[in-house]
């Protein structure tokens, strides 16, 4: 076990740490990420411009619904050769595979999420990601991919498994992966093993442990708000008495929960 999971498990009771479940994972996955960092602008009682990435991502295919799950971390480099031997390259390889795959026992219920820093970037020069790591990741029960580094194998790799990627390229180059498992900074956005990340074509956020509890009523309370502005938008008498009445009905809606 983690540091990082024994100081939560110290923290939270067994209720508590059970609250990711596979109803409300699934729950999540209907909202786009913008939704849930609007959403946690609630828990946080104001805004903030930490917890999310900044710079804009390639998606291997837009059309998959948004990955939720539990941190996994790595750092690689493509741009000069090993300093490792080859047999500890291919070990540090194999080890992280092992780790990429490994479950949370904080949420047993929410797959690992590989997120993998680019020590290239903002250069990067060759892909970690393309047909063969696709599709080993996937078989490991990986949910999806964040990384500053490239993609390719655009037409051969997997249309169900997600990566977003800072760009795409043709070649791997001296692609290897140096750590697994430490914080790291993809895209802005400091990560650490361990934490919830949900994330789609928009970025990816963090999921402080603490809003769990209230993210599903936090979604639901931002949705009838917001509902109140948009529906008074789409009739064809709306002018701006129809906004400052519809802005009056947002603020006056209850919290539940």
């Amino acid at each position: 076990m983690s540091l990082k999971s024994d100081w939560k498990i110290k923290i939270f009771n067994y209720v508590e740490i059970n609250l990711l479940t596979k109803e409300l994972i699934s729950f999540l996955k209907k909202f786009d990420t913008p939704t849930i960092s609007n959403t946690l602008d609630i828990y946080r009682g104001s805004r903030s411009a930490d917890g999310y990435t900044k710079y804009p991502f390639v998606s291997a295919n837009p059309k998959l619904e948004p990955i939720v799950g539990i941190a996994r971390t790595a750092k690689i480099k493509a741009s000069t050769l090993p300093v490792l031997s080859p047999e500890n390259v291919k070990s540090i390889r194999l080890s992280y595979y092992e780790y990429i795959s490994k479950r949370s026992e904080l949420y047993p219920d929410a797959s690992p999420v590989c997120l993998i820093e680019d020590l290239d970037w903002p250069n990067p020069t060759g892909s970690f990601w393309g047909e063969v790591n696709v599709s080993l990741h996937k078989g490991l029960g990986v949910a999806g991919t964040i990384t500053s580094g490239l993609l390719r194998d655009l037409d051969a790799i997997d249309k169900n498994y997600q990566v977003l990627a800072n760009g795409i390229g043709p070649s791997h180059a001296h692609v290897h992966v140096l750590e697994y498992g430490s914080s790291i900074n993809v895209h802005g956005l400091n990560i650490s093993d361990g934490e919830i990340i949900h994330a789609d074509q928009h970025g990816a956020v963090i999921i402080p442990d603490e809003a769990v509890s209230m993210i599903k009523n936090g979604i639901n309370h931002m949705t009838k708000k917001e509902k109140h502005l948009i529906d008074a938008s789409k009739k064809d008498n709306f002018n701006i008495n129809k906004l400052r009445e519809a802005w009056e009905k947002a603020a006056d809606e209850k919290w539940e929960g």
